[in-house]
């Protein structure tokens, strides 16, 4: 009943969850107990009470007894969160149209928290975060679904249930091997154990990370599960983008102590300044265009907006099915979960870990590969394009498709990279961008700013050289693949510093030298001083 208040207050009226949270953290310091399951029968009767008080607060009104009124405000507050800001958020980052809608599914509830031989959990039908034909998840026995999502216990590998349970993971893993192949795709399943008896409540197309995304599909292929046409329609441009992520330069790591290590749920490196909210990892990474690591006790639906904005995400609760380790996969976002040695003060806004402590706005280096966490700033790097399944959904692209594929490229090394990476010609070289070096820039403004034909055919003559060069690295790189030259045609704002620029640089100039001269007459003075003495 005390659950009940709490998340009906949180998820239908709005009320803040820590004002709950606050009071149970209240009552087990007022217990003497370190974890909610050993406050006693009292202390929740307690907690129920002043919870009736937080709803009465917030809302106005006391809290319905009425299942049906229960019923119908949670029905209007799904409809609502349609257009909640979380939603919008999402909508926008997944490429989901607004107008779509949402729908309301009803269905009656089992309970994981009636005894030691209840459980709740999710799962994923293959490994989501490298794509393993394996089943993983996280459960908990005698709780609810709402426990291992938000990460606020410590969850178990669903490779536990196996030991504990044989009977019942068995026919769980037949279960989801027959969704998996009706749907013929990874399947993400919440399940709940109530008296020894399984359930499944919902099955839906399980979030993955790129890695997982190629593995999968090259798989099923090879299972016969699916087309090698279904297999490059699944794999999503951006996802292909992501190989190209950076990771953190292996040997400076190497030599680097980490300060701890959580789960690895989400692949990258990724090197920012901490934040402990959404807000703030938004306005500084989105608003302020910093490198941002979200740091949180876990995450929510309504942190997603700062989510989006981080380069990284690190929490001290949760598992490899939490709603950070999802959101994280989803969107390509690096990401350590479950770091049980963080103590996050949010109050002084800084953190605690292994005897040290870090303040918000210092700096954190992720290894979403491995899990692990340093202090400090970690140089990237870009991997190495060579993972064996990508390079399979690449080859039946290339066998599918009927358009050309051409890069642009203004320097050999990028002509290089895009040889590696599959192009077939050069699209479009721009000479101009040959010149923007810092050994070339000055050269092309003495041939725009030339007074006479001779001055700038001496810089043109000086640039020759250069840009042969250019064109001979070019070449070679492309090794006889036709390249497109689009001769010279300098835009004179990309050469020239822009007026204000100057007259700031002038006014600079000016109050230098009258510094000079007043310091001139000061020095002056003073030797005349100490010439009369």
């Amino acid at each position: 009943y005390r659950r009940l208040i709490q998340m009906f207050g949180s998820v239908v009226m709005n009320v803040p969850d820590e004002v709950f949270e606050h009071v149970i953290t209240a009552q087990r310091e007022k217990a003497g107990v370190e974890v909610d399951a050993d406050l006693s029968a009292e202390d929740w009767q307690a907690i129920t009470g002043k919870f009736k008080e937080i709803y009465r607060t917030f809302t106005g009104s006391d809290f319905p007894v009425d299942p049906y009124e229960q019923l119908r405000l949670a029905t209007a507050a799904v409809f609502r969160s349609w257009n909640g800001r979380r939603a919008r958020d999402y909508r926008r980052a997944a490429g989901i149209p607004d107008d779509l809608g949402t729908a309301v599914n009803i269905q009656m509830m089992v309970f994981g928290n009636m005894d030691e031989n209840s459980a709740t959990g999710v799962a994923m039908s293959r490994n989501a975060s490298t794509g393993e034909r394996e089943l993983e998840g996280d459960f908990l026995f005698n709780a609810q679904g709402e426990d291992v999502v938000a990460g606020i216990r410590l969850t178990q590998p669903l490779s536990d249930l196996k030991e504990s349970m044989p009977a019942v993971y068995k026919e769980f893993e037949d279960i989801a091997g027959k969704l998996e192949g009706h749907f013929r795709n990874m399947q993400d399943l919440e399940f709940t154990i109530e008296h020894g008896k399984l359930w499944l409540l919902q099955t839906r197309d399980g979030k993955r990370t790129a890695q997982a995304e190629v593995r999968i599909a090259v798989d099923m292929v090879n299972e016969g599960l699916i087309t090698k046409e279904e297999a490059v329609r699944r794999v999503r441009p951006d996802q292909v983008d992501f190989f190209m992520h950076p990771q953190l330069d292996a040997a400076i790591a190497k030599s680097m102590d980490p300060i701890a290590k959580g789960l690895n749920v989400s692949p990258g490196g990724a090197v920012g300044v901490i934040a402990f909210d959404a807000d703030t990892a938004e306005r500084w990474g989105k608003d302020e265009g910093r490198a941002v690591i979200m740091v949180r006790p876990e995450t929510k639906p309504d942190d997603v907006h700062g989510m989006l904005a981080a380069k990284g995400i690190l929490t001290s609760r949760g598992g490899r099915t939490s709603h950070a380790a999802l959101v994280a996969r989803q969107f390509g976002i690096p990401a350590v979960v479950g770091v049980s040695d963080l103590l996050i003060d949010l109050d002084n806004r800084v953190m605690h870990i292994n005897g040290g402590e870090i303040k918000e706005g210092e700096w954190l280096s992720l290894d979403g590969t491995q899990g692990i966490v340093y202090s400090g700033q970690i140089p990237t790097e870009v991997p190495d394009f060579s993972n064996p399944y990508l390079l399979k959904v690449l080859e039946w692209a290339d066998e599918i498709r009927e358009l050309g594929v051409w890069a642009n490229a203004d320097y050999p090394e990028d002509a290089a990279r895009a040889v590696g990476y599959g192009a077939e010609g050069l699209g479009l070289c721009r000479t101009e961008h040959m010149f923007f070096a810092t050994d070339r820039l000055p050269v092309v403004q003495q041939m725009i700013m030339a007074k006479s034909v001779t001055e700038r055919q001496e810089a043109l003559d000086h640039l020759l050289p250069l840009q042969r060069e250019d064109f001979v690295g070019l070449f070679r790189a492309m090794n006889g693949r036709p390249v497109i030259i689009r001769l010279i045609d300098p835009p004179m704002h990309e050469f020239l510093p822009a007026y204000d620029e100057l007259v700031a640089r002038l006014a600079d100039l000016k109050v230098q030298l009258q510094h000079f001269h007043t310091l001139s007459e000061i020095d002056e003075a003073l030797s005349e001083i100490r010439v009369k003495q």
